[in-house]
């Protein structure tokens, strides 16, 4: 309860002042004169001002407030480092218990995990203002910090608190800890595939016994062990990586660990590049002129990553017209430096209706033959003259061709159908149309049969038979398209086809594009969720083992999406690299930011919040010392500025707020009391006067 004074005019100040200025002035002439009933006259009429004001007595009834404390736990990642986690929670639950016993805190719990877009960081100052947004500055008593002391959001000073209270922090970890990290100082964004690339790492030590012997890194490409080499702490050391494909190439770094280090998490770096194909040069033989012709030369002079070399036969060598070289408008067949000196500067051949008519010598198809086994990419696409005694098929090539002709050519309309395989098959799935049945594309008019074959069949034509074909020979690739009427689809026929997405997908399948493997696994992360994705064309591959940045092992069992699609979540709540294996298949996939700062700062310290800790009168302590034994100072409540730092007791300041319950008015002039000082002040004046 509190007592003051306080008025509450009758009329305005302006009124008041006008009435209360003469009233003032009388009784200082008075005073002045050395009249007789002076003082009495002048009491008077101060009574009569003051009855104006209307003083009154308020009485108010408060209700004390308590302070604010915020406890504000580290769950970051490097808290899971060693003991820390276990320190944190006897720590804790100590304060809960000791703070406990003081009912002028109100204690709020806030738990701060890694944070921020750019890198993973520890920001328990940020935390702690979220905590406080409703409490105002007056009634905060102090924080108290359990963290590592890897803290990121630290305020250059007291004043940006926002509050005038300690802070105190206890440190978890040991004072004697040593960590060896490996830092990414340079790499690539983006790199040229099978291009030298050059990255730069340094090994560091920090804390007791570090040193600057030799240490042994680990050079990792998408999985696989590329390189091995010895770098000395705190020097740069470069390495040189080739990215062996198109798209996101992960490069991992390891650093042999150490017995004494808190942890090998941070041993490993990771960089991912993105893998660059310079343009693919591909070279298009046609046969004779036919309706079709320029369907493929269209569609590979659209694809702008596509180096095109096209050569139609209009010419061959037995059209003899007595027509002068020198006044025709073609130029010879290149056949040796195509195909004996630059054959393998291609990375796709396409026979387009092409038929042996003595342009090619019969060694030049053994060595096509033998660019594909060594890893080239061939397409026939094929049309009545692969039935014939021309055919390509009656030439070496015939080793590498997934099937040979009948020498029959089917000349019934059918609509080209995907096969049980093709469905599942990158190259063919999903084509547009391809769930009608019949197909929503329009039919085409002829074939080519063909006997047994080999690899995997994923279009038909009519009664089942083989349309499209795909085999891998040795390290190549070859596909075998038995049909010439695929124009049909590219000129609209009753409402043509995909022809533009399958014939660019075969062309990409034959080059070796990941996206288009028929097996395949990738990982890859959204948010906190790691999604797997495997493609497969056979059944049901089984769950996928995931093993985390700490090495856990975790299955993730896949539950089948569209055909040939297989997938799985996993709530990823780690940072860093995760592993990704069913089968024989491995993927890489880097959840939140690439080599988090979490782990690049591991050692538990107590200097960086040392300045804001003295700051604000408050302490930095360490809860365990080489032990182990955690100890937690007592509490100790503190009023105003005073120190809040002592040996074994941490201070936390209590609040003088209070909240307002009621108030009660009592006019000093008002009633029977006011009443009566009037009549008293003016019959005193009149005694005075009848003297």
């Amino acid at each position: 309860m509190t007592w003051s004074i306080d008025v509450s005019p009758f009329f305005s100040w302006t009124v008041i002042a006008i009435l209360a200025v003469p009233a003032v002035l009388l009784a200082l002439a008075l005073l002045a004169a050395r009249m007789r009933g002076a003082v009495v006259r002048s009491l008077a009429l101060v009574a009569l001002v003051l009855a104006l004001l209307n003083p009154v007595v308020l009485r108010e009834e408060r209700d004390p407030l308590k302070s604010v404390v915020a406890v504000v736990v580290d769950r970051s990642q490097s808290q899971t480092i060693g003991e820390r986690t276990a320190q944190t929670d006897a720590a804790v639950e100590e304060i809960r218990r000791n703070l406990a016993a003081f009912p002028q805190f109100e204690v709020r719990t806030i738990e701060a995990r890694s944070a921020g877009e750019g890198d993973a960081t520890t920001a328990l100052f940020g935390a702690l203002r979220d905590g406080l947004r409703d409490v105002s500055p007056a009634r905060v008593g102090g924080a108290i910090m359990v963290t590592d002391g890897q803290v990121h959001d630290i305020p250059e000073n007291a004043a940006a608190l926002g509050f005038d209270a300690p802070v105190h922090a206890l440190v978890t970890g040991r004072p004697n800890e040593f960590d060896r990290r490996l830092d990414l100082v340079t790499s690539p964004r983006f790199a040229l595939v099978d291009q030298p690339q050059t990255l730069t790492f340094r090994v560091v030590e920090e804390g007791e016994g570090a040193s600057t012997n030799p240490v042994e890194v680990q050079v990792f490409l998408n999985g696989d062990l590329v390189e091995r080499r010895n770098a000395v702490p705190g020097q740069d050391t470069n390495v040189q990586i080739t990215l062996p494909r198109a798209g996101k190439n992960i490069v991992e770094l390891s650093a042999a660990r150490e017995a004494r280090e808190i942890t090998p998490v941070n041993n490993r770096a990771i960089a991912v590049i993105d893998g660059i194909r310079e343009n693919l040069r591909v070279l298009l033989v046609s046969g004779e002129p036919h309706a079709g012709e320029r369907t493929w030369r269209n569609l590979l002079k659209s694809d702008a990553a596509v180096d095109l070399v096209h050569f139609t036969i209009l010419r061959p060598p037995e059209k003899q017209d007595g027509t002068p070289i020198n006044e025709l408008s073609l130029i010879a067949f290149p056949t040796r430096e195509l195909f004996v000196e630059k054959i393998e500067d291609f990375d796709l051949i396409i026979f387009d209706r092409y038929q042996r008519r003595g342009v090619l010598p019969t060694l030049y198809y053994d060595y096509i033959a033998q660019y594909v086994q060594n890893g080239g990419a061939m397409l026939i696409a094929s049309g009545p003259e692969y039935a014939g005694p021309d055919s390509v098929a009656n030439s070496p090539l015939s080793a590498i061709l997934p099937a040979l002709p009948t020498g029959e050519v089917d000349q019934r309309a059918f609509r080209p159908v995907l096969s049980e395989l093709g469905r599942k098959h990158p190259v063919t799935r999903d084509l547009p149309g391809a769930g009608a049945t019949p197909p929503d594309w329009s039919p085409w008019f002829r074939s080519i049969d063909v006997g047994e074959t080999r690899g995997e069949t994923v279009m038909t034509g009519p009664d089942g038979k083989p349309l499209l074909v795909l085999d891998r020979a040795d390290e190549g690739r070859v596909a075998l398209l038995l049909s010439d009427q695929g124009w049909l689809w590219s000129r609209g026929f009753e409402g043509g086809g995909p022809h533009v997405p399958l014939f660019r997908r075969l062309a990409h399948w034959l080059m070796k594009e990941p996206q288009l493997e028929e097996e395949s696994l990738d990982a890859e992360a959204l948010g906190t969720d790691l999604t797997v994705t495997r493609h497969t064309i056979g059944d049901d591959p089984g769950p996928a083992t995931v093993v985390t940045p700490s090495g856990r092992a975790l299955q993730l069992p896949l539950t089948q999406g569209a055909a040939g699609e297989w997938r799985g979540t996993l709530n990823a709540d780690e940072l860093g690299l995760y592993q990704v294996a069913n089968g024989d298949l491995r993927a890489l996939a880097n959840v939140g930011p690439v080599n988090p700062r979490e782990y690049r700062e591991a050692i538990s310290t107590t200097q960086k919040l040392q300045p804001i800790a003295d700051a604000t009168r408050g302490s930095t302590r360490r809860l365990a010392e080489a032990t182990g034994d955690v100890s937690v100072p007592r509490i100790v409540p503190v009023s105003g500025r005073a120190d809040a730092d002592g040996r074994d007791w941490i201070g936390l300041k209590t609040t003088e707020e209070s909240v307002l319950r009621g108030v009660d008015r009592t006019p000093l002039f008002g009633g029977f009391l006011g009443l009566a000082v009037l009549l008293l002040a003016l019959s005193a004046t009149w005694y005075r006067e009848g003297r």
